[in-house]
């Protein structure tokens, strides 16, 4: 009979396939490297410009935000590639909206970073 994991054991394993997850699609998503980059750089201008508490945390949400919804894109248009490698109407259909979702948040993100920072450089 196989012992059955411990709860901290288990939760840990799956930080570590989380930790995986996210260092692959750093790694191999030029996407997400543009938005890392991105995100670098407003929070260096948040530092520049002593941004208050409260504008950190609408930024670091909006950047995450971002990044993730940038990563669920990425996950579902690996599983349509996979699922489906020929061109199909349906698969098209569905990798837009999913990219159409990524464009709206990064939209949303960058009008809470004109509201930060607009006023700081006028």
């Amino acid at each position: 009979m196989h012992k059955k994991e411990g709860f901290l054991r288990n939760r840990l394993r799956s930080v570590g396939f989380a930790l995986r997850g996210a260092y692959l699609l750093i790694r191999t998503e030029s996407s997400i490297k543009i938005q890392v980059f991105i995100a670098l750089v407003v929070t260096l201008a948040g530092f520049y410009f002593g941004i208050s508490k409260t504008e950190w945390m609408v930024q670091i949400l909006a950047i995450g935000v971002v990044i993730g919804v940038e990563g669920l894109n990425t996950a579902i248009e690996k599983l349509c590639d996979y699922q489906q490698p020929n061109f199909d109407e349906k698969i098209g259909f569905i990798k837009d909206i999913s990219a159409g979702a990524v464009m709206l948040v990064s939209v949303a993100a960058v009008v809470v970073g004109l509201i930060i920072y607009l006023p700081k450089i006028l």
